[in-house]
């Protein structure tokens, strides 16, 4: 994608910062609090010897990452964040748990004794049939045949599973040698496989056609063509280098592959200007090929300015969530907490329109990431999940049937009118909601009137590609734990910013650029920073006041979501 100057051959992965990247909102408080004596200890945890026990650890709120790091040392492994007690899951050796309750910040250790089922259910268990089609208006164009054929929607995200739901419209990709896989692999992991489970989740959402629930579980768009650039694996992580990459070879190949949407369930806390930021750059230049993009707000609200980048670009459709209740009717819609507010560090309002993001039902990818840690909320073939992610989904399918219906609309075109037919719900801060629910169906009856995004000016570019990570960083999997921060690219290239704006992106220069000539698979990244329990927005999980509970986090959940 963008050109840049090899530092050593060795190349790699997409992992860090960026995409998914979780804004860490919950910054490191100064020096970790000490503990005032050892932290309590479960007695059920009172063994010794190297047997592996399952524990839930109780931090001192503002605790950084050092009891993290401390299983680690002794020998255990961090499972999962639990922002809803302060702390996280871990296994480690029995006769460490007395070392790990002296470590500063620790307050209570105690045996994790949630059960947890032994095998994946044969048959869904019984559940609402999903209403959030209804809610807007897409299955409307489906029973009159708009259902997405013709349409590519190219997802960035961690690759999309080979399941039925989706079989025979994951498009295939065709490499310089002639060989050719079902997805463009940027992540450093070998396959195209899911490992993580996003990817497949938000495909899922686009464009699943039901088959493993006889119709039943659909998405916007049940015919569209979905084509995976897998930017992240198992830990989920990408550097928003790798990011860049993955757009720079949509936009490079869009008219090899017909690609008429772009979906970024991801982000960066980033603060820098969009005006000068490479991830504002690289969206602007693919709306400007023609392809619309679809970016999901973050879930860091229920705070003012709490929108992430590249959903902070003026240009892009940028998406937050509502809660339908399981109800098709919009007037009883919640607003839920987690979904980001604008405006954005530019002054810009956003999110532009709504859609539907509570426990929606998608594709799972068996044996990833969040399939295994969440094994009680599979449905089948399916799980449920919460996010701006999963609402970007549902908008980049409803997309792709107003293209199927109205093919010579352009991106500001589409985003015009999604905007102008969105109705009103949940709220009347245009901050929170933008102008509304979206009515796919109402937008395919208007006719093309306007345009979006008269007079806005676009990115340079020519910003700090460190800045445009944010907070948070991806370390190399090696001795030393390198972290990837300045010019530094997952490929340990320098970023040159000036080349990577200033040729044009086609096949030919993806070719000659050192992401195709350097290779993905020569380092390993890990999402060591942000994959730790101090997400911000992370309470927003549980809308107590609401008596609503969004689910479970995993790492990444900023941005991924949270789940059933």
């Amino acid at each position: 994608m963008r050109q840049l100057r090899p530092l050593r051959r060795p190349l790699l992965a997409a992992v860090a910062a960026l995409a998914l990247v979780a804004p860490a909102a919950a910054a490191q408080a100064e020096g970790a609090p000490r503990a005032v004596a050892a932290a309590a200890v479960d007695p059920a945890l009172d063994q010794t010897g190297p047997q592996p026990v399952r524990v839930v650890v109780q931090e001192v709120p503002g605790t950084g990452s050092g009891p993290e790091e401390a299983v680690e040392r002794l020998g255990g492994l961090v499972t999962r964040p639990l922002p809803i007690v302060d702390g996280f899951a871990a296994t480690l050796p029995a006769g460490a748990v007395r070392d790990l309750a002296s470590t500063p910040g620790v307050r209570v250790v105690s045996a994790d004794r949630q059960v947890q089922v032994q095998a994946v259910p044969t048959a869904a268990p019984a559940a609402t049939a999903p209403v959030h089609l209804r809610e807007i208006g897409s299955d409307k164009l489906q029973k009159a045949g708009t259902t997405g054929r013709g349409v590519t929607v190219a997802v960035l995200d961690t690759g999309i599973a080979d399941v039925a739901d989706l079989a025979g419209r994951i498009v295939p990709v065709r490499d310089e040698l002639g060989r050719t896989a079902s997805c463009q692999n940027l992540s450093g992991e070998p396959g195209c496989a899911d490992s993580y489970g996003h990817g497949t989740f938000i495909a899922g959402l686009v464009a699943g056609n039901g088959s493993a629930s006889g119709g039943r579980y659909v998405g916007s768009a049940p015919e569209a063509r979905v084509l995976s650039v897998k930017v992240a694996g198992r830990s989920g992580a990408a550097d928003v280098s790798t990011v860049l990459a993955g757009i720079q070879w949509v936009v490079s190949f869009r008219e090899q592959y017909g690609i008429r949407v772009l979906n970024l369930s991801l982000g960066t806390d980033s603060k820098q200007s969009y005006k000068q930021d490479p991830l504002n750059y690289a969206v602007q230049r693919a709306w400007h090929e023609g392809i619309a993009v679809v970016v999901s707000a973050a879930n860091l609200g229920p705070a003012a300015g709490t929108i992430s980048k590249p959903g902070d670009d003026p240009w892009v459709i940028t998406v937050g969530a509502v809660d339908d209740l399981k109800t098709a009717t919009t007037s009883d819609d919640r607003l839920p907490d987690f979904s980001s507010r604008g405006p954005t560090q530019d002054g810009i309002t956003k999110p532009d329109v709504t859609a539907p993001g509570a426990h929606l039902p998608s594709l799972r990818s068996p044996g990833s990431t969040i399939d295994t840690a969440f094994p009680a909320g599979t449905e089948g073939a399916y799980r449920r999940g919460s996010g701006t992610s999963m609402a970007a989904g549902v908008v980049s399918g409803a997309v792709a049937q107003l293209l199927q219906a109205k093919p010579k609309l352009t991106p500001n075109q589409v985003k015009a009118t999604l905007r102008a037919t969105a109705r009103k719900v949940a709220s009347n801060d245009a901050n929170a909601v933008g102008t509304g629910i979206i009515d796919v169906a109402a937008a395919a009856a208007k006719a093309p009137t306007g345009t979006a995004n008269t007079g806005l000016a676009r990115s340079s570019g020519l910003g700090d590609l460190d800045a445009s990570r944010g907070t948070v960083d991806v370390r190399l999997d090696d001795p030393l734990s390198t972290v990837l921060t300045g010019r530094q690219t997952a490929q340990l290239a320098l970023w040159n910013a000036a080349e990577y704006t200033g040729l044009p992106w086609t096949p030919t220069t993806w070719a000659a650029s050192p992401h195709a000539l350097l290779g993905w698979n020569a380092a390993s990244w890990s999402g060591h920073d942000w994959g730790g329990h101090d997400w911000g927005g992370s309470s927003w999980y549980g809308q107590a006041e609401q008596g609503t509970n969004y689910g479970r986090p995993t790492a990444g959940s900023a941005w991924y979501g949270a789940w059933d």
